[in-house]
Parts: C-alpha cells; sequence; structure tokens
C-alpha cells in the first residue's frame, strides 16, 4: 500500500468477486485456493507416470548430485521442508532402490541409474506441460510479480508473527 492509497475494509472471501474488489479480499483464502487447485492437477499429473511430488523432488537433487550421489542424510535434509509429512522423504531412496531409479554403495552414497535418468526426463517433461497449462495467458511478467508480491506477503507475515514473539 503507497501512503496516498486508501485503507480498505478487508471482505468476507468471494470466489466470485469483480476484479474492481480483489484488493479487499484476503489473501489467505486466495493462497489456499490456489494452492489447492495447483497441488491436485499436479499431483494427478504426476500420478499419471507414477510419480509423487516428493519423488520428483528427491530425484532432481539425485540428478543433481550427478557422479558423486548424495547420502539419504543430506537428501532428508534438503527436501523434509518440503513435505507434508516429514516422514516422507527419509522413505523415498527405499522406493528408488525398489524401482531401479537408483543404486547404494556401502558408505551409503546413493546414485541415479539409467532407469532413474529415464523416469526423470519424464518427469522433466510433464512438470513443463504442466507449468505450460497452468501459465497459459499469464505472462512471464504477471507471473513473476505474483510471486514477488507473495514473497513479500510471507515476509511480512513471518516479520509480524517474529515481532510478536
Amino acid at each position: 500500500m503507497t501512503p496516498s492509497s486508501p485503507v480498505l475494509a478487508p471482505a468476507t472471501a468471494d470466489p466470485n468477486v469483480t476484479d474492481e474488489n480483489l484488493a479487499a479480499q484476503p489473501i489467505g483464502y486466495w493462497s489456499g485456493v490456489v494452492n489447492r487447485a495447483v497441488l491436485r492437477h499436479l499431483r494427478d499429473a504426476m500420478a499419471s507416470v507414477d510419480l509423487t511430488q516428493p519423488l520428483w523432488w528427491t530425484l532432481n537433487r539425485l540428478v543433481a548430485a550427478g557422479r558423486d550421489g548424495v547420502t539419504r542424510e543430506a537428501l532428508a535434509a534438503g527436501l523434509a521442508p518440503l513435505a507434508d509429512d516429514a516422514d516422507e522423504i527419509p522413505r523415498v531412496p527405499a522406493r528408488f532402490l525398489q524401482r531401479g531409479w537408483a543404486t547404494e554403495d556401502e558408505a551409503g552414497v546413493l546414485r541415479v541409474t539409467d532407469a532413474g535418468l529415464a523416469a526423470h526426463a519424464r518427469g522433466k517433461q510433464l512438470v513443463a506441460e504442466v507449468r505450460a497449462r497452468l501459465h497459459e495467458g499469464v505472462p512471464d511478467e504477471e507471473y513473476a510479480a505474483a510471486l514477488r508480491v507473495l514473497r513479500r506477503i510471507a515476509r511480512n507475515a513471518e516479520a509480524s508473527g517474529a515481532a510478536a514473539h
């Protein structure tokens, strides 16, 4: 809000609100609507190629590790904050081994296999297709602006929460 902007009274969440009245809408409601819709769409699409988000996140990290590989602990430490269930990420390496997407040496280092690279290629193609569908009619500049606003609101909320304690 700029110094010359009027202070808007908060409105009740309204899925049919007009563009003229959007500024008064609650961010929590709309961010939740977007979150649920995007996750449902992405998870349904991933299921069509036998992937889940935790599998995809972990596969990306494993591929990025290259020939050096990565330990279970390093994967879990980097990815656990993203998961809905904190126990999900530590379970993923066992699923990779069972699927033949990774090998694990005696030191506990996981390395991607050719089957894992093929799964990664399928997932990468799928994610690109999903992104294109979700971004239809949204120019990159508007998308980036929306993310900047969401990031700023998240920082404001975190700073307000820290100040309240």
